[in-house]
């Protein structure tokens, strides 16, 4: 498949875990550092995105995904273009940097 025929498109991960113990901590911090690692940017709290590049990448990120899963807690993710995710509404507060740095048109995709 061409890279002009390729689909960017951006799965998104949405979390609450619990952390009143000490070893619930430690799998949200576990967690969210596998976010970090994996390419992840941080949304909002507990809203993490990233962008793919065809179908062939969200099945690969979400088996790592589920391979990287805490032992409790709620864990859900989304799949959207690139084109529905641009068409997301800021209703409060100002974009991150990385909103206003990088688009995905900009990236160089291996």
């Amino acid at each position: 498949m061409s890279a002009e025929t390729r689909r960017h498109m951006r799965l998104l991960v949405f979390f609450d875990l619990p952390v009143v113990t000490r070893a619930e901590r430690r799998a949200y911090s576990i967690f969210r550092r596998f976010l970090l690692n994996d390419g992840y940017d941080m949304i909002q709290f507990s809203v993490y995105g990233r962008i793919l590049n065809g179908n062939d990448a969200e099945g690969k990120h979400l088996k790592r995904l589920i391979d990287n899963l805490p032992p409790a807690g709620s864990v859900r993710c989304l799949t959207v273009t690139e084109k529905q995710f641009a068409s997301m509404k800021l209703l409060v507060g100002l974009p991150l940097f990385q909103e206003k740095a990088v688009k995905s048109e900009q990236m160089l995709l291996f």
